[in-house]
C-alpha cells in the first residue's frame, strides 16, 4: 500500500454479538427497539442466529450453543464491557419510543455536544443512541424539559 486509496474497500461494520436467549433477544431487538429480521438460520426449526437492521443501523445475534460457555475466558458475562454507538438524527425521540413499548433506557444526557441514549440488552451489551445538539454539557433530559 503506497497510501493512495483509489477506491473504498471496508463498506460496513456489523456487531455481532452472542446471546444466552434468542427468543428473549428478538422480543428486545425486535419488538422494543424496532429492528427488523433481514435475514436469519434456522438450522433445527428456530431462529440461532440472525442479522438485524433499524434504518442505517445493523446487529447480527447468534445464540451460543449447547457446549459453548455463557461467560467469557475472563469470567466476564458475554456482554460485559461491550458497547455499541448508533448515530441517530433525533436519539430523544427514540428515548420516547423505547419509553413507550415498556422498555427502561437510561435518562438521556448531553456529552460530546450529542444527546446520548443509554439501554443496555438482555446479555449486557450497551447501546447509545445519539444525536447532535447545541444544550449545555452534561445537561440531563428532565433538566432540559423544566426550562421548556
Amino acid at each position: 500500500m503506497n497510501g493512495i486509496q483509489t477506491k473504498q474497500n471496508i463498506r460496513q461494520t456489523v456487531p455481532f454479538f452472542m446471546v444466552s436467549d434468542m427468543e428473549n433477544s428478538l422480543k428486545f431487538y425486535v419488538k422494543g427497539l424496532g429492528f427488523e429480521i433481514e435475514n436469519k438460520w434456522t438450522p433445527r426449526g428456530k431462529i440461532e442466529w440472525c442479522w438485524l437492521k433499524r434504518e442505517g443501523g445493523v446487529i447480527m445475534l447468534q445464540e451460543f450453543g449447547k457446549e459453548e460457555p455463557y461467560t467469557t475466558k475472563t469470567g466476564n458475562k458475554s456482554g460485559e464491557g461491550v458497547s455499541i454507538w448508533f448515530q441517530c438524527e433525533d436519539a430523544l425521540e427514540l428515548y420516547n419510543e423505547f419509553l413507550l413499548k415498556g422498555l427502561n433506557p437510561s435518562e438521556p444526557f448531553v456529552g460530546n455536544h450529542m444527546w446520548d441514549v443509554k439501554i443496555t440488552d438482555p446479555d449486557g451489551y450497551v447501546l447509545h443512541f445519539e444525536s447532535p445538539t447545541d444544550i449545555r454539557e452534561e445537561t440531563t433530559y428532565s433538566q432540559w424539559k423544566n426550562q421548556l
